[in-house]
């Protein structure tokens, strides 16, 4: 099934194992109970293309797994939530991706990878004719893909900025490199940029997540987003610069987080809703990630994240 749906959801795809929160990580030997282990869909295109269709628009993933049970498995995941994965391609004789996923009470999560399948999804995995009838192009997980090029990334982008489609790029920075490199070219391409503080602090090598955006959005992006967890977000674009709060929400797992949130920004895209309608949706759905564990396993569907945003408030203030 290759139909084009609003949003192609591109990048990383990968199997989660998570397990809900344990009392201490274990010392070796020692066996920790946990009250449940759970095998997820996770991965920012998967994560981002489920959110979507929960909340009631059409989304295509565009990735590759591995000629394994779990790439299988991670297939027939999509389809139950109703993502379309014509355009999921297998890699014969490599593993999918997974991520081990240690969620300790009162503690960040801690994460064991295997990159798998994603080393090799390119820019001429993104079907170019599809384009033409989509609204949204969302690339998840760029910088951590080394066969994702940025040249070849920037022409498929100017492509799709030509058609009128919509940009977003969020990015995966494993550890000190730079990534600006990869990114000088490509920016300019990019309506909306969604990294976190951290991840912005490698690229740009500044602190101040509002010097951070401001970098990102002198090089070219439209709206820039820094997302700062449990802190809000900070917001530089060509109409001014914001300061995004949270929703006060009981917080579980911070897995899948900030592809929730990417994934309320796109759907208020997809409404023709302004900037600051774009971030409530945004948070109400990152906040809505957090309740429970697994990437896409409490995000709100769109009559419960109407009702929650009823019931609540957010604080964005506008700085400049």
């Amino acid at each position: 099934m290759n139909e084009v749906a609003e949003v192609l959801c591109a990048g990383i795809v990968v199997a989660d194992h998570i397990c809900t929160p344990i009392a201490h990580l274990p010392a070796a030997g020692e066996l920790v109970m946990a009250d449940r282990l759970l095998l997820t869909i996770g991965g920012c295109a998967a994560n981002v293309a489920v959110d979507l269709v929960r909340l009631g628009h059409s989304a295509t993933v565009i990735g590759r797994v591995g000629g394994d049970v779990f790439g299988r498995v991670v297939a027939e995941m999509l389809r139950a939530q109703g993502v379309n994965v014509g355009f999921l391609q297998t890699s014969p004789g490599v593993d999918t991706s997974q991520t081990l996923i240690v969620n300790v009470t009162g503690e960040d999560r801690r994460f064991i990878h295997s990159f798998g399948a994603n080393a090799e999804f390119k820019a001429a995995d993104l079907p170019t004719a599809a384009l033409e009838k989509a609204r949204v192009l969302y690339v998840g997980g760029y910088l951590l893909m080394e066969s994702l090029l940025e040249e070849e990334l920037a022409e498929v982008f100017a492509v799709a900025r030509l058609q009128g489609v919509k940009t977003v790029l969020d990015v995966v920075t494993p550890g000190p490199a730079d990534y600006l490199a990869r990114l000088r070219k490509l920016l300019p391409h990019v309506e909306v940029f969604l990294p976190n503080n951290h991840e912005a602090e490698l690229i740009t090598g500044k602190k101040d997540p509002l010097e951070q955006a401001r970098s990102f959005h002198q090089l070219g992006v439209r709206v820039a987003i820094i997302t700062l967890g449990q802190a809000g977000a900070v917001v530089v674009s060509d109409e001014g610069e914001w300061r995004v709060g949270t929703f006060q929400v009981p917080f579980v797992d911070g897995s899948g987080g900030g592809d929730a949130f990417a994934a309320g920004y796109i759907s208020g895209l997809l409404q023709n809703r302004d900037l600051e309608g774009c971030l409530l949706l945004a948070s109400a759905l990152g906040a809505s990630c957090v309740q429970a564990v697994g990437t896409t396993t409490g995000v709100f569907t769109r009559p419960e994240c109407e009702e929650f945003l009823k019931q609540n408030c957010l604080r964005i203030e506008k700085i400049h």
